[in-house]
């Protein structure tokens, strides 16, 4: 029998629907997955059987095929594993057909439980956009589907629970979005101006970059505020808006960053890479494009601390961003597209060679390999 369940694919940012089609039919046992997918979803197979036999339920011992669709998109990550288990058990007869209208995503364990997913924002905001009635995800990620109107959200706990929901056993509840709590996990210490003594002329100068969105760089002596006063700049920024919380929690999200219990990130990013990064940590990339530092960064601020011990090429690679707030990554299979509206803070040393704190003198400086800077000194 065969059996068609819905799910769905990242693609970069967005979400891509994806057709597990389910067939068993006579012959040796086997269990086979096809659809080019990764090593994560090959090793599905062994956590789906031990998943419907842990949860008390009929695993057949015939010839399964798992067919991923389109087959030309390449599928990454365990979250195809609650709608394989869905459609195994569907083609089973162990559930009612159709489900077509519903989108299912969840990794399982073993016990038959289901696990957090990355990328539930997305995947429900792609519920939305085709339509699809209602979404099942795991019950940690409900919250954040929950951000989507529109869609109802069920949360799985447990395949078993499903099984019950469609064969007229104990529905699963929607969830319902509560009122946000009054305390959010924060993605950061926030760094008050209060505790900063002195450096008048620095803050006031990071206030006019935090007014008109200026980028900025601090010269001075160890010891002399630098990289507190970088740390303090996101608290004079103004809030963000809905529109910019979602498009942050999206990115977090996709790059598995969330923090817990924190389904709407409220509070201005800011990232404070090392000068070891890679340029593909920087702004992005791998064999599976995700976003990095400048797009995590995005609605906030990137803090460049010891800014000349960074590699020239990850420098460079800044230049684009910094023009045009985002950043492309081109592979064989396409280019993915990252939003990185970002305000970029870098500090440093003074020069070694001694140069005094003169605009121009910093300019010419051949201590430095940062030709046609405004440097502003910290001292």
């Amino acid at each position: 029998m065969l059996s068609k369940i819905t799910s769905c694919a990242l693609i970069g940012l967005d979400g891509e629907v994806v057709t597990v089609e389910v067939d068993i039919s006579r012959g040796l046992g086997s269990f086979a997955i096809v659809g080019l997918p990764d090593a994560a979803i090959s090793e599905s197979r062994e956590r789906v059987r031990a998943a419907i036999k842990n949860s008390g339920l009929h695993f057949p011992s015939s010839r399964i095929t798992v067919s991923l669709a389109p087959a030309d998109l390449r599928k990454e990550g365990p979250a195809y594993d609650l709608p394989i288990a869905i459609g195994l058990l569907a083609a089973g007869e162990q559930l009612p057909l159709p489900l077509d209208q519903y989108l299912f995503v969840g990794e399982l364990s073993l016990d038959g439980s289901v696990r957090h997913t990355n990328g539930i924002l997305p995947m429900a905001s792609l519920a939305k956009e085709r339509g699809y009635s209602a979404v099942f995800v795991p019950e940690r990620d409900a919250p954040e589907a929950a951000l989507i109107p529109g869609v109802e959200v069920y949360p799985v706990r447990a395949l078993l629970d499903i099984v019950k929901h469609f064969n007229e056993g104990p529905r699963i509840a929607p969830y319902q979005r509560g009122p946000e709590p009054a305390q959010q996990h924060l993605l950061y210490e926030v760094v008050d101006f209060q505790e900063v003594k002195g450096q008048e002329h620095v803050k006031r100068a990071l206030e006019v970059a935090a007014a008109g969105g200026h980028n900025l760089i601090m010269a001075g002596s160890p010891g002399s505020g630098k990289t507190l006063m970088a740390r303090a700049l996101p608290a004079i920024l103004p809030a963000m808006t809905i529109a910019e919380a979602l498009d942050v929690t999206r990115i977090y999200s996709v790059a598995d960053t969330l923090p817990p219990d924190t389904p709407l990130i409220r509070q201005r990013p800011f990232r404070a890479p090392h000068h070891t990064i890679s340029s593909a940590g920087l702004v992005g990339g791998g064999h599976w494009p995700r976003p990095g530092e400048i797009s995590l960064a995005h609605h906030g601020v990137l803090f460049l601390d010891e800014l000349p011990e960074f590699g020239s090429r990850g420098l460079e690679v800044l230049r684009q961003p910094l023009e045009d707030r985002i950043v492309s990554i081109a592979r064989s299979t396409g280019t993915l597209t990252f939003p990185a509206n970002f305000q970029l803070i870098a500090a440093m040393n003074p020069c070694p060679q001694g140069c005094t704190q003169s605009n121009s003198v910093w300019d010419t400086c051949p201590g430095l390999s940062l030709p046609n800077q405004t440097i502003l000194p910290a001292y």
